[in-house]
């Protein structure tokens, strides 16, 4: 559930992950006072107006998925929400795993694995049930579902044209003059290089807009909080257990603002706070990131043993450093079968993007990033290159006309219902865009690059150059803010000490944000904790979301 974006290498930008990227999403509304995000009207209960009523009145359709053992089904939502009965909507795919003791069943528990661009549905057919307790795997319905705009939706967002485009939209792409190529600089300080930087990021902006312009402001995480209760009503919930990790907390807390009275239960693992600014979100992952490969570098011989690249925490700290240093001078060799070999190689900024991306899960990606950081050294930047490939999701059959009515080739629409191979960098960047107001002014984020190396390095200046792509955005009109949700259940919020994406300080403001907020730490390293952090933290929270049981305050483990 951890990717990067992928744009061209040469300009890529360094922490643009997700589950949690540097651009992660803010949630609620727009402020009308310092730090504080007040109820429309109109939006005190979404669900109560009647033109709502034919989305809120649907019952799902079951049926055995590709996969043995889930059902699927398929969900419509309105594409806006201030226009529900205009025609346009999202058909979102939805999967669940039935409760392990059914007589027993409490109700339906949904989730969202991060972010955001994550496929839901892909996760629960790949196992994602198994990161669940045992107890609150026999007590629910562990349900999935593709956020609007992502993985298999209908439709779907995408940057690049797909392989059956107008053949007059190929040509024009074809004809467009390439983005400045060469090495891109982890911090850039010339003229030279701001320019390349801008127009990159400005060219990858311009892709989303051309191909997905019709969805793209209608993709943000607030519109996606209110598909998730027409979710909980079509499962037939009255009210909502959930259990979101990384980007799928700010998921979770866009909802309990929206509808604080309809929790049940709430897990929040790895928390995002939605009161920093886009600036302040820059200086806190980044500064995550780089703890964490500190964190490699002192325990990269208890956990990856007799792999990793140097014998010492200071020989690992300073060839990881010099593997950047060498990419900026010129991209570090690849075999001809890498992705990268059209590129020249690796350049400093996809260096960085490996090495960031191996913070995740340290149990399982340390011992690969020692064996990849070892042969980059000695000269073969292959293996290091192929440690964050993945495959595209596979495509999906077109729904049948009774399950979504035409959608007249909308922008964004596979032409075969399948999902584009971009579709999750995608996602990401249109939603983190849409969810997170950034500056217009180009001066601006070249302003926060001294602080952002001072904070967190080449982590935090290459940070603040993958927000340039949302500059000319459309916003989505958020401000940051505290939470505000008078009325909702506790909420448990999970924190890990050590976590790279969503540092724990973030958890620690998030369950202060909440009424009754409880906090749960565990001290470790990787991202998130509920799945992978063993028996305490899972006893803990399946407590919570089956019993409703309160977790101290200090808890920890």
């Amino acid at each position: 559930m951890n990717h990067p974006v992928r744009r061209r290498p040469a300009l890529a930008t360094a922490l643009a992950l997700a589950c949690s990227a540097v651009l992660t999403s803010c949630t609620a509304g727009p402020a009308t006072g310092p730090g504080r995000a007040a109820a429309s009207p109109a939006s005190a209960d979404p669900a109560s107006r009647p033109d709502l009523t034919s989305f809120y009145s649907q019952r799902l359709r079951w049926s055995d998925c590709d996969t043995e053992g889930y059902a699927c089904a398929r969900l419509t939502v309105p594409r806006d929400y201030d226009d529900p009965g205009n025609g346009k909507t999202f058909v979102l795919p939805v999967a669940r795993a039935e409760a392990g003791k059914p007589d027993r069943r409490i109700g339906s528990l949904v989730y969202n694995p991060g972010g955001p661009g994550a496929a839901g549905v892909q996760s629960l057919e790949e196992g994602m049930d198994e990161a669940f307790g045992r107890t609150a795997r026999d007590r629910f319905d562990i349900v999935a579902f593709d956020p609007r705009g992502v993985g298999a939706s209908i439709p779907a967002l995408t940057c690049t044209a797909s392989d059956d485009a107008p053949e007059e939209m190929e040509e024009a792409e074809a004809m467009e003059p390439p983005a400045s190529e060469g090495v891109a600089p982890l911090h850039p300080r010339t003229e030279k290089e701001r320019t390349a930087a801008d127009e990159g990021a400005r060219a990858a902006a311009e892709d989303c807009e051309r191909h997905s312009g019709g969805l793209l402001r209608h993709v943000g995480t607030r519109d996606a909080a209110r598909d998730l209760d027409v979710l909980r009503a079509a499962l037939g919930e009255r009210e909502l257990t959930y259990l979101g990790w990384s980007y799928g907390t700010s998921l979770g807390t866009a909802y309990a603002e929206l509808f604080p009275r309809r929790v049940r239960a709430m897990v929040l693992d790895g928390a995002i706070d939605p009161s920093l600014d886009w600036s302040q979100r820059v200086l806190s992952q980044s500064a995550g990131f780089r703890r964490s490969v500190e964190d490699y570098a002192d325990r990269c011989a208890e956990i990856a043993g007799d792999s990793c690249p140097a014998d010492s925490p200071d020989a690992i700290r300073t060839l990881i450093e010099g593997l950047y240093t060498r990419a900026e001078r010129a991209p570090l060799p690849v075999s001809e079968d890498s992705s990268y070999a059209e590129y020249g190689g690796m350049d400093a900024t996809a260096v960085l993007d490996a090495v960031s991306m191996a913070m995740y899960t340290p149990e399982d990606q340390w011992e690969p990033l020692s064996r990849a950081l070892a042969a980059a050294d000695a000269g073969d930047a292959t293996e290091l290159g192929a440690l964050d490939e993945e495959e595209p999701a596979p495509a999906e059959e077109d729904p049948s006309p009774e399950d979504t009515e035409e959608d007249g080739g909308d922008e964004g629409s596979p032409a075969a219902g399948g999902t584009p191979a971009d579709n999750e960098g995608a996602a990401l960047t249109a939603v983190n865009c849409l969810d997170v107001p950034h500056p217009r002014d180009l001066n601006a984020y070249w302003d926060a690059l001294p602080r952002a190396e001072k904070a967190a390095g080449v982590y935090g200046t290459a940070g603040v150059t993958a927000e340039l792509t949302c500059r000319g955005w459309p916003s989505g009109g958020r401000m940051p803010h505290r939470v505000d949700a008078d009325g909702v259940s506790p909420v448990l919020v999970v924190g890990t000490t050590g976590d790279p994406s969503t540092p724990y300080e973030e958890a620690v403001s998030l369950a202060d944000q909440f009424p009754g907020g409880m906090l749960l730490t565990y001290e470790g390293v990787g991202h998130t904790a509920y799945g992978r952090g063993g028996a305490c933290v899972t006893e803990k929270v399946d407590a919570y979301l089956v019993g409703l049981k309160p977790v101290r305050p200090g808890a920890t483990c």
